[in-house]
């Protein structure tokens, strides 16, 4: 039989997993990407060293995945992290794991991650720069697509358009409106991954100011519950706070009415209420005739002086000596418990991962078929599944992508 003509929609991780694995298998492939390069948001991730996935085993993986777990279950175990680690080291790129399990190429280049992967398109596929404009469907099965340009062809379709975050990458949405265009339902999309705007403004007076190893807390106000908690990397910003505990923190919480959460932030986290009081003492001892503004120096970043100052009520030019016991204690309950209360979200636009797509019920999860229309089949981001961070949504982009690469092909 004559080799299967699959189009791919998007140039994204997943849509080049889907060309790669769909050429691999016997199909001509075409794919399609409206901006002037493959791989724009892939180039960007990690901080530009692109985590692509988390070496743990699968049933673990599926505990990072709070939308739609069960839904991976069949790709993920036909390529979990480690065979994806194995992949990319034969397309040329080495890998290492760093704390958390996230894995990063040895180079720390994220040009490394989409450089391997273009250059696989680009070897076995046809590659058109045309922005994607619908579907055609008749009877029940895809027919091909159209452009602004023009009509194609093709006996299946992969959409892999990601969601609605970085816009400028090339992500806006265009993979839903194809869905809902075909009947097809889709979970109104929202951010995820995403900073948050907090109602206190002294945030802002710490903007750009980075703190590591401390321990973070959300609240529940309403239910006093702690929804979220972990250790490591945060930042302030000119609206409010973001950082790595902050994206993942920002996936835990449903319903952003302002002043339901609340983030209690431990500076000291290896000091307990005792000995850290121990600590500010001897500090105040050895600066005993400083201002009291002048004494925090070797506790805090110099950033984050006038903010513990103001918030400690004590008057910042008060003679450290003469700065009372209870003083003492309110300074040492604010290390251990800075707090702002999140106001909501930052726009979608600004989210890592976009939250909804595709219904996972409209699909089949071992190829990412659509149910409703043969020939249809839909990868990564535009898909109503999504994870905390730590290389767990690039994991599942290239997992769905192989799934339906290796599908489409199939006669």
């Amino acid at each position: 039989m004559p080799p299967v003509n699959v189009a791919v929609v998007g140039g994204g991780p997943a849509g080049m997993t889907a060309a790669i694995f769909a050429s691999e298998a016997g199909a001509n492939v075409t794919l399609f990407e409206r901006k002037d390069r493959l791989g724009l948001k892939l180039g960007i991730t990690g901080k530009g060293r692109c985590n692509l996935t988390n070496n743990c085993p699968p049933d673990e993986f599926l505990r990072s995945v709070p939308t739609n777990p069960r839904f991976l279950y069949s790709s993920l175990y036909a390529f979990s992290p480690q065979d994806v680690m194995a992949w990319f080291e034969t397309l040329g790129v080495p890998l290492k794991t760093e704390r958390g399990r996230r894995v990063f190429p040895v180079s720390d280049k994220a040009s490394d991650v989409v450089g391997a992967l273009r250059r696989e398109v680009t070897k076995n596929c046809h590659v058109i720069r045309e922005r994607v404009t619908g579907i055609c469907e008749e009877g029940g099965e895809v027919k091909g697509l159209r452009t602004a340009k023009s009509m194609y062809s093709f006996d299946r379709v992969i959409v892999a358009t990601g969601g609605m975050s970085y816009p400028a990458t090339g992500s806006e949405g265009d993979g839903f409106r194809f869905a809902e265009a075909l009947g097809i339902e889709v979970v109104p999309p929202k951010p995820a991954l995403v900073p948050l705007e907090t109602v206190e403004s002294w945030c802002a007076e710490a903007m750009g100011l980075s703190l590591k190893n401390v321990a973070l807390k959300v609240i529940d106000t309403e239910s006093s519950k702690t929804v979220y908690e972990d250790f490591g990397e945060m930042i302030f910003t000119h609206f409010g706070v973001s950082g790595p505990m902050i994206l993942s923190a920002s996936s835990y919480l449903a319903g952003f009415a302002p002043g339901k959460y609340r983030i209690s932030i431990d500076l000291k986290p290896a000091l307990d209420l005792r000995r850290l009081d121990a600590r500010v003492l001897s500090d105040f001892a050895k600066y005993s005739n400083r201002d009291f503004i002048s004494s925090l120096g070797d506790l805090l970043p110099a950033k984050l002086i006038p903010v513990i100052v103001k918030l400690s009520g004590i008057d910042p030019h008060r003679k450290v000596h003469s700065v009372t016991k209870a003083e003492r204690a309110t300074l040492v309950s604010l290390l251990k418990g800075l707090t702002c209360t999140v106001r909501r979200t930052r726009p979608i636009d600004e989210a890592i991962v976009t939250s909804g797509g595709v219904k996972v019920t409209e699909l089949s999860p071992k190829t990412m078929e659509c149910k409703k229309i043969r020939g249809l089949y839909f990868a990564g981001e535009v898909i109503d599944v999504d994870a905390y961070t730590g290389g767990f949504n690039l994991q599942i982009a290239f997992c769905t992508g192989r799934a339906a690469g290796i599908a489409a092909a199939q006669s």
